[in-house]
C-alpha cells in the first residue's frame, strides 16, 4: 500500500451513472486517489437483492459502469476496478459473518426500511435484501479497508461494519481493522424536475448523454416555483439550475446571476441557456475520454481482468485469515 491508507466502495450496476451519481460520488472517487490505497468495485451481487427477477440487464450495466468510471477519471493505475462476483471470496465471508451477526442489527437498518416502503412494487422478504448489511460489511473488511468514503446518510452503513468486524474480532482472533467513514461533500443536486435525481422518475441528466440531450433536458428542469412571469423577481437559492451556476459556471458570472434573477433582469430560459453551455462545456472531457474507451472496448475487459485479479489476490490471503481464526483449516 506504500504507506497510503486503504478505501474501499462500490456501486450497483443498475444503469447509466447520472450527474447525482457523478456529484455524490465519482467527483470524491476521482479526487481520493492520490491520497489514498482505493479499491472500488462494481457491485453486482449487491444489485439482485433489489432486481433479482431481471439479472440479464446486468452485463450491459456492468461494462458501462466501468465505461462511466474510466471517462470520469478514475486510472486503473491509481485505483483497483473490479467485479464483486469474481472474487467468491465475497460470498464465503458473508457467509461466516451472517453466522454471527444478530437479526435485530439488521431490522433497525434505516435503509431497510425505507426501500421497503420507497420499492413497494417488488417482493422484498427474501433474506438476501434484510442480509445485505453484512454481505457490505464482507466487501469492505475483505480488504481491511480503514476508510469508507460516504455522505452523512451513510454512515449507519459503516457503522454495523465496525459492529460486525467487532463482533468478529471478539469471537475468535483480531483480523480485521474497524473502518472510519470518511464523509464526502455531496452537492445539493436534484433532478430536472427537482425531486432526487433519478433514472426511475425519467429526471436524470446522464454523462452518457450528448450535449443535445444535456441541452434539452436543462431547458426542462423547474425553476422557481413562485416565479410565474419574467418579470417576477426570483429566488435562486431555490433554484436547482442556479445550483448547477455554482458548480460550473465562473464565480463572477453566477453571483451576476444571482443578482439579476433577484432583480427580475435575467429570464429562467435565458438563465438555462448559459447554464446548460457550461455544464455541456465541463462535460466535453468526460465524452471525449468515453469515446476513447467505446473505440477501444477491449481496454475495459482488460482493466476489469487486472483489477479483479489483484482483489482476488488480497481477499485470497484474507480468507486464509479467517479459516485459521475460526479454526476450520483442516
Amino acid at each position: 500500500m506504500d504507506g497510503k491508507k486503504r478505501i474501499l466502495s462500490g456501486m450497483r450496476p443498475t444503469g447509466a451513472l447520472h450527474m447525482g451519481n457523478y456529484l455524490g460520488a465519482l467527483t470524491n472517487w476521482v479526487a481520493m486517489q492520490d491520497q489514498y490505497d482505493c479499491f472500488y468495485f462494481v457491485a453486482d451481487w449487491h444489485a439482485l437483492t433489489t432486481d433479482y427477477e431481471n439479472p440479464r440487464s446486468m452485463q450491459t450495466f456492468v461494462h458501462e459502469l466501468v465505461l462511466d468510471w474510466l471517462s470520469s477519471g478514475l486510472s486503473p493505475e491509481k485505483s483497483t476496478l473490479f467485479i464483486q462476483s469474481r472474487i467468491p471470496e465475497h460470498a464465503e465471508l458473508f457467509l461466516i459473518l451472517s453466522m454471527i451477526t444478530p437479526v435485530p442489527w439488521l431490522e433497525r437498518n434505516p435503509t431497510y426500511k425505507d426501500q421497503i416502503l420507497q420499492l413497494q412494487n417488488k417482493d422484498l422478504s427474501t433474506f438476501g435484501f434484510l442480509g445485505y448489511p453484512v454481505l457490505q460489511a464482507a466487501d469492505i473488511i475483505m480488504y481491511k479497508a480503514q476508510g469508507v468514503p460516504v455522505g452523512v446518510d451513510q454512515v449507519p452503513h459503516v457503522e454495523i461494519t465496525r459492529e460486525i468486524a467487532r463482533r468478529f474480532n471478539f469471537l475468535y482472533t483480531p483480523v480485521f481493522p474497524e473502518p472510519e467513514a470518511i464523509l464526502t461533500h455531496t452537492p445539493k443536486i436534484l433532478g430536472t424536475d427537482r425531486r432526487k435525481m433519478s433514472k426511475s422518475y425519467g429526471n436524470a441528466i446522464f454523462l452518457s448523454d450528448t450535449p443535445e440531450q444535456v441541452r434539452s433536458k436543462v431547458m426542462q428542469m423547474i425553476t422557481d416555483p413562485q416565479r410565474a412571469k419574467r418579470s417576477d423577481p426570483g429566488d435562486p437559492d431555490i433554484c436547482n439550475v442556479y445550483e448547477f451556476h455554482k458548480l460550473y459556471t465562473r464565480p463572477a458570472d453566477a453571483a451576476q446571476i444571482h443578482a439579476q434573477c433577484r432583480g427580475a433582469q435575467i429570464g429562467c430560459v435565458e438563465c438555462k441557456k448559459a447554464m446548460g453551455g457550461n455544464l455541456i462545456q465541463a462535460l466535453g472531457p468526460i465524452h471525449e475520454k468515453r469515446r476513447y474507451y467505446q473505440e477501444h472496448p477491449e481496454m475495459i475487459t482488460e482493466i476489469i481482468a487486472a483489477g479483479s485479479c489483484k482483489a482476488a489476490q488480497v481477499a485470497k490471503q484474507t480468507m486464509q485469515e479467517v479459516r485459521a481464526a475460526l479454526k476450520i483449516t483442516y
